[in-house]
């Protein structure tokens, strides 16, 4: 509201220059973007991230296999070095399991899980594609629906951030100009201060 009021202000001024009145317009227009370009690009970018997300999830939980994998026996490792800074710790096991493939063909290899304290026989779920190789876990349709919005935010951000930005490098463009003009008035009449009858 205050690039509006001071665009009228400025246009009946008899001091306005043109750079005032290009430096008002430049901040409306800058103010006009971050309040509805930006959303815009925002929710236009979400929307575009959920369909293909969503597309993504879709195809991941039909080519991806929940699978019951059976413990043959825990593979001991050597326990990685103790890093006192990490918030979170690994809780995962790592064993030498066997599973039934999707096509029927079995399968074995080491796997991470999460039982505490894995015995042969015990049983656990894993996730495998159609030829029974191990995948990851396929996305879930809400993680994926909070990625969307995430990137929505971002791409709100950023829009903002160029338009702020733009307008800035303008206004700093205007200014250097106005400062150039100053420059070249005072040296016209420079040479002229302080002598006796200057102008007469």
């Amino acid at each position: 509201m205050r690039a509006i009021g001071g665009i009228r202000r400025w246009r009946r001024n008899p001091l306005c220059r043109r750079t005032d009145l290009a430096e008002a317009w430049t901040a409306l227009a800058a103010l006009l973007l971050i309040l509805v370009g930006a959303p815009v690009a925002g929710a236009l970018a979400g929307a575009l991230a959920q369909e293909s997300l969503q597309e993504s999830v879709g195809e991941q939980h039909r080519s991806r296999h929940l699978v019951t994998a059976t413990v043959v026996r825990p593979v001991e490792r050597s326990a990685p070095p103790v890093d006192p800074e990490a918030f979170v710790r690994d809780t995962r096991t790592r064993v030498l399991a066997r599973w039934t493939a999707p096509d029927g063909s079995v399968r074995s290899g080491e796997v991470l899980t999460r039982l505490a304290a894995p015995r042969p026989g015990d049983r656990f779920t894993t996730w495998t594609d159609g030829r029974g190789h191990l995948v990851a876990r396929p996305l879930d349709p809400a993680m994926a629906t909070t990625h969307a919005v995430l990137a929505g935010f971002g791409v709100t951000l950023l829009t903002a951030a160029l338009a702020e930005g733009a307008r800035r490098l303008v206004v700093w463009y205007l200014v250097r100009r106005r400062y150039a003009c100053w420059d070249r008035a005072w040296e016209r009449v420079g040479p002229d201060w302080g002598r006796t009858g200057t102008g007469s």
